[in-house]
This record gives structure tokens, sequence and C-alpha cells, in this order.
């Protein structure tokens, strides 16, 4: 295992530490979610958890939470989520994030507004003083209104490539959606854009997670970080 894995499962078994027996579990999607889904199914098998019900935000996590024996429920049965577990792209100083790389963006933001609480967990290379420096912004938009999007996008100042599958033909999502990889640069306001985006028909989901998270934890060189918002 190199450096980067150690660092992604260290904060993944650090936030799988705080769920509790009894509690309903948003199970987030990508390569750190799948050692926290490890973990957690786990500590279930072993019988250290009980009574766990889990929320997959993706086809991928409930393939892997179904192999580890993790209990699954939807949003139906379950409206309100204790605590959901998963990562992100970027993170920036005021726990503000990117997600979508995965390509679940627009089931991990339903979840984690259904949450009391979410952690993210990533490892050091996604902090970042401003989103939009290191990561694209994923936009998560119906193949209808692909074209139409792709040239608003374009008018405001974003270099945009449709994202696609290893023969060549668009990735589509669990929703049966497109997603544009949009690279804007540094964001200087993410709330500006995030309301420009939430107001385009064509547009079913953006990246940009604000105000959502509530305790980032962070592995790196320097060990784990458990940053809680204010």
């Amino acid at each position: 295992m190199n450096e980067l894995e150690r660092f992604k499962m260290q904060s993944a078994k650090e936030a799988v530490s705080h769920i509790k027996s009894g509690m309903v579990v948003g199970l987030g999607t990508g390569s750190t979610v799948k050692y926290a889904l490890e973990f957690l199914g786990k500590m279930i098998r072993d019988g250290e958890l009980k009574d766990i019900v889990g929320i997959p935000s993706s086809r991928e996590t409930e393939k892997i939470s179904i192999e580890q024996g993790i209990p699954l429920g939807d949003l139906k049965e379950y409206s309100e989520i204790d605590v959901t577990v998963d990562g992100a792209d970027e993170v920036d100083n005021d726990l503000n994030l990117i997600k979508g790389g995965g390509g679940a963006l627009l089931r991990e933001k339903i979840i984690a507004q259904a949450s009391k609480r979410n952690i993210i967990i990533v490892d050091e290379t996604k902090i970042t003083e401003r989103l939009g420096t290191r990561f694209y912004l994923p936009v998560e938009v119906i193949p209808f209104g692909y074209g139409t999007e792709e040239r608003f996008l374009k008018s405001i100042g974003a270099h945009v490539k449709l994202r696609l599958k290893e023969d060549s033909t668009p990735f589509e999502t669990d929703q049966g959606n497109y997603i544009l990889e949009c690279n804007l640069g540094p964001i200087e306001d993410i709330e500006g854009l995030s309301n420009i985006l939430d107001a385009r028909a064509g547009i079913m989901a953006h990246g940009l997670f604000i105000g959502l998270a509530t305790d980032v934890i962070v592995s790196g060189a320097g060990g784990i970080r458990h940053i809680k918002r204010s």
C-alpha cells in the first residue's frame, strides 16, 4: 500500500469510529469511502455495531455494502440520516467542498442534505485555499440539454469537457445523466456560482457542496486532523 492509500484508510477508520449502534448512515462513493465501508462491515460482522441501516449514494456503493454485509435501506423509509461518511475532491478552509469525481454528486447531495451530520474523509492533498484550484467542477446535466448547458457553461468562462468512458462513449450517472467537467480555475464567488447553476433547468446537480460538511477528517504525514464546523 502506498502512502496516499494509507492516508485514505486512516481517515476512513477515524470517521467510522463516530458511528454508533442504531444509526441510519449515509454511505458516500469513491476510493476513500470504500475503506470506510470495509471498516463498517467488519464492525457489524464482529458485533461491535448493531441495528445499522446504510443509505447508499450509488450502485457501486450499494454493491460494496452488500458484499460487506451492511444492511441497507432507502430514503423513502428513512428520510432523516444520523450521519453520512463521504469523500471530497477539494475542501476549502470553510469546509466547503467540490465533489463528484466519482460521478454520484446528485445522490450524494440529496443524502448530505438529509443528514444531521456529514463527516468528510480526505487525505491532505485535497485541502486548498480556494475551490477550483486543484480540481474541476463536475456539473450533471440531462442528455437532452447537454449542448445548451455546455454552451452556457462556456459563456461564464468554463473550459468544458464531457466525461467519457473508456470506450469514448458518454459516462452516464446512475440517473442516466451526463457529467460536464468544468475547469473554472480558482472560484472567487462559490455561492454566486452555485446560485447561477441552480437556476439552470438542464442542470440536475453541481459539485459545489456549500455549508453541508459538519466535520472534515484529514490524514497526512503529520497525522490525523479532525476539523469541525464552528
